[in-house]
């Protein structure tokens, strides 16, 4: 249901609704962001009718995400209920997928995840790509999954120069870089952003000096209580120009164990965020991924209770049986 806002007299008379619709669609509309845009559909019936309109939401889409002006992506994007409006409504807020959402059974079947991916330095796009993803052969299936942007040589420059050795450094990078990591899913027809935007992590390898940001979205798994993060790594390196060169931008699934989940375990995962995860406009993931790692430590610390206490129980049984022995043995 949409409600019409009433109209303001200025003493003229003048409302929305007596400016004419090409007015506002060309000269109002299209500078506003996606949010104001979705923000503006819900002031009046008349603003509504407006803000359907597909080449804003293409446009605020392509500004947003350079990487879907890719043919592959704004073809299937034409396909969504709603184009554009439905993919960003997918596709801007973080991805929050909590524990309501176990008990979701994925619609159909996927053959085919499309990543597009964008990373930005202070809102200047430095990287862009789309990459497809079968999910159908045996080799997914039953492999580690794992999507990897760039090959073993291959680096791609940025305009960041390179950063010093201290921590000043490593926290600006973390302030500036940012990541947008979209999964469609060509079936379904959805999309979810799996990047928490800015890094939860961001470390230099004590040897290679090379820089490691980590994205990461913490989900649901299928066990009650049990969580996997979904990370994105993006390594970073100097050149002899002194600027930073990417050199990997990757994604995977790791379990609290520190296990990589397959093909099919990561399927079944990203069919249930996608489809039926929850999405909030803000989503702390540095605090999330800090949640997550204090359950990682708790688990591994109840682990070892456990193994401890077998071992005492191991011992304990071991030695009684070693002094009835002894005792058989002398007073025989």
């Amino acid at each position: 249901m949409s409600f019409s806002a009433p109209a303001v007299d200025h003493g003229d008379g003048a409302s929305i609704s007596s400016i004419h619709p090409d007015i506002i669609t060309a000269h109002i509309l299209t500078r506003l962001d996606g949010q104001t845009l979705a923000s503006a559909a819900c002031a009046s019936s008349e603003l509504q009718a407006c803000c359907a309109e597909e080449k804003l939401w293409r446009d605020v889409n392509t500004t947003t995400w350079p990487s879907i002006t890719d043919p592959r992506v704004d073809d299937l994007i034409s396909t969504f209920p709603a184009g554009h409006r439905s993919f960003f409504s997918d596709s801007f807020p973080l991805l929050d997928h909590s524990p309501s959402q176990l008990d979701f059974s994925p619609s159909c079947p996927t053959t085919e995840l499309i990543s597009a991916v964008d990373m930005f330095y202070k809102d200047q796009v430095i990287f862009s790509k789309v990459q497809e993803s079968e999910t159908e052969s045996g080799w997914f299936l039953c492999s580690p999954f794992r999507v990897d942007l760039l090959d073993q040589k291959e680096t791609v420059p940025t305009p960041i120069r390179h950063v010093g050795e201290d921590q000043k450094s490593l926290e600006h990078l973390e302030d500036n870089l940012s990541l947008s990591w979209i999964v469609i899913d060509r079936a379904r027809k959805r999309a979810a952003n799996l990047s928490s935007r800015r890094a939860v992590t961001v470390q230099r390898h004590w040897l290679t000096g090379e820089i490691q940001l980590r994205f990461v979205t913490i989900l649901a798994a299928e066990k009650k209580g049990e969580y996997v993060q979904c990370g994105m790594v993006v390594m970073c390196k100097g050149s002899e120009g002194g600027e930073l060169h990417v050199r990997e931008v990757s994604m995977k699934v790791e379990g609290m164990e520190g296990n990589h989940l397959n093909g099919r375990e990561s399927l079944l995962l990203l069919q249930r965020a996608i489809e039926g995860g929850k999405r909030r406009k803000e989503v702390n993931g540095k605090a999330r991924f800090g949640e997550y790692l204090e359950m990682k430590r708790e688990r591994r610390e109840r682990k070892e209770r456990r193994e401890k206490a077998l071992d005492m129980i191991c011992i304990a049984v071991g030695v009684t049986i070693l002094i009835a022995f002894w005792s058989f043995v002398l007073f025989r």
